[in-house]
């Protein structure tokens, strides 16, 4: 049995295992193709993984390849890759080994020709519009005379030197100059980090914060101003809270910057002007003002004295107006005198009559009256106290003797209470029955009624309900057609009938004996019964 088991495969071929045969494919491909360029349609993207790889597929109209992006790589792309987007990657071939398939490592992504940027262009545009980014309700006016600019622009080309110069010749300010890429690799963050740095100055920090900003480009291809349609540089400059003027390439050359910024500017020097007035411009304006002021300070001081000399000679001199309080003030002089010796005799007379009155035994017996009265009030206060204190005390007593019967009195009226309600509940429960046996006997009075009014009693003093085939009830004879199927119910029950030319046939489960006496009867005879119709 064992020898059975232990018998060599009749194969020379290798032995592999499943590791080592996907390693050595692995290898394979990626000698293979160690670097290629693959042109495809970006197919399954959902945006960056959580860990910052990017996985996604390119196809074509036959065929499909799953594509991956490194969290290092995707940070540095041109541009990121969008759902439907037609693309040209660059990277090697290699094989997962852990499902047995094959992938792209993309190493760089470019759009395939201006056309797909063209397309990726308006998109954007599309979507970034959608959002209220580009309306102009939220565009703002720029200031009228800066006194801080923030240029954000790179510091070593032409664009710096025009902007300065301009400003220099038109109106000098303090400018800062953020120094940014403005084309390749990252040149799109950089440029959003400036806007928001600037933004993040305090109004009143070490560095002042501008009053303007400007972002600024020479001109150039559409690959080279791409830095300018990233989508984080248009939200930053749609987010600047202060006011930001775009000056990117020449005049035909458009940006997203552009629909995002407050101001477009043709040009970077057509930006500087935009920012600042002119200086000689201004001081020529003032002077003109101030010229014209002086003349109508002049004009309006030469009115208003001609005003005060017509006033001046309506006016009566300084005699007239003086002439009747001088003799007012003659006459109350020369009454003075008089008037001084008159009041001194009547102050001299007063002080003898009070002089009079002033003598020791009248002061002594003031004095006595005055300390009788005090003695008789003192002891009209030590007898009110006395009666104070004695209704005090008694009060209190008698708060004692109310304390002390409290809890009897307490426990008689919980007694007397305890006594009502169960009082109270007695009485609510003979009430109950009371109305239970009122509604108990109107309930069966009015069963009364309805059985002496119900058609069925008077079904039982001999009457019928003649019914039609649709068991509704027949008044008439003449509603019934020869033929018709009708029923007839009794006190004890219904019958089966069938009409005919002037009498009625009963039906096949009408007894035999009935029928005979039916034919036996007397047509002259009335009726022993009637219909309630």
């Amino acid at each position: 049995m064992s020898s059975f088991f232990e018998s060599d495969s009749p194969s020379n071929l290798t032995e592999y295992s499943v590791s080592e045969l996907s390693g050595s494919i692995k290898r394979t491909v990626e000698n293979a193709f160690d670097q290629v360029r693959v042109r495809g349609e970006i197919s399954g993207y959902r945006g960056p993984h959580s860990s910052g790889h990017a996985y996604f597929s390119l196809k074509d109209d036959r065929s499909r390849i799953d594509a991956v992006i490194w969290k290092g790589t995707f940070s540095k792309l041109k541009f990121r890759p969008e759902e439907g987007m037609e693309v040209i990657a660059t990277g090697k071939v290699t094989t997962f080994p852990g499902s047995s398939k094959y992938q792209i490592v993309i190493e760089t992504l470019e759009p395939a020709g201006a056309g797909a940027l063209m397309a990726l262009l308006e998109e954007r545009k599309r979507k970034l519009g959608a959002e209220g980014l580009f309306d102009p309700e939220r565009k703002r006016r720029l200031p009228f005379m800066p006194r801080v600019i923030g240029v954000v622009t790179s510091p070593t080309g032409a664009v710096i030197r025009d902007i300065l110069h301009r400003i220099s010749d038109r109106f000098p300010v303090h400018v800062l100059v953020w120094p940014v890429k403005v084309q390749g690799e990252g040149s799109g963050d950089e440029v959003a980090n400036a806007i928001r740095g600037f933004n993040e100055f305090a109004p009143n920090g070490p560095i002042p914060r501008p009053d303007v900003l400007i972002v600024a480009r020479g001109g150039g291809s559409l690959e080279d101003l791409w830095s300018f349609n990233d989508e984080v540089v248009v939200r930053a400059a749609a987010a600047s809270e202060i006011p930001l003027i775009s000056a990117v390439g020449h005049e035909t050359d458009w940006t997203l910057i552009d629909y995002a910024a407050d101001v477009r500017a043709p040009t970077p020097t057509g930006a500087a002007e935009m920012a600042v007035p002119v200086k000689a411009e201004l001081e020529a304006q003032l002077a003109s003002l101030s010229a014209r002021l002086q003349g109508g300070v002049t004009r309006q001081m030469d009115q208003r004295r001609q005003a005060v000399r017509a006033l001046l000679r309506a006016l009566p001199s300084l005699d007239q107006l003086l002439a009747l309080p001088r003799r007012r003030f003659d006459e109350a002089a020369a009454g003075l005198g008089r008037g001084l010796e008159l009041n001194t005799l009547n102050k001299r007379r007063s002080f003898e009559r009070m002089a009079s009155q002033l003598r020791p035994d009248i002061l002594s017996n003031r004095i006595a009256e005055r300390r009788q009265q005090l003695n008789e009030r003192m002891t009209r206060a030590e007898r009110t106290i006395e009666r104070m204190i004695d209704r005090s005390r008694a009060r209190i007593d008698r708060a004692d003797a109310v304390f002390a019967t409290l809890p009897s009195r307490l426990e008689a009226q919980t007694g007397r209470a305890r006594d009502r309600l169960g009082n109270l509940v007695r009485h609510a429960d003979t009430a109950i029955r009371h109305q239970l046996t009122r509604a108990r006997s109107e309930l069966v009075a009015q069963e009364r009624i309805l059985q002496s009014l119900s058609y069925k009693n008077v079904l039982k003093r001999g009457y019928a309900v003649v019914r039609d085939e649709d068991d509704r009830p027949v008044s008439l004879a003449a509603a019934l057609t020869a033929g018709a199927a009708i029923s007839i119910e009794f006190a004890d029950g219904r019958v089966g009938a069938v009409t005919s030319d002037g009498e009625t046939t009963p039906s096949a489960g009408t007894p035999p004996s009935k029928k005979r006496s039916a034919k036996a009867a007397d047509p002259a005879a009335p009726p022993k019964q009637g219909s309630l119709f």
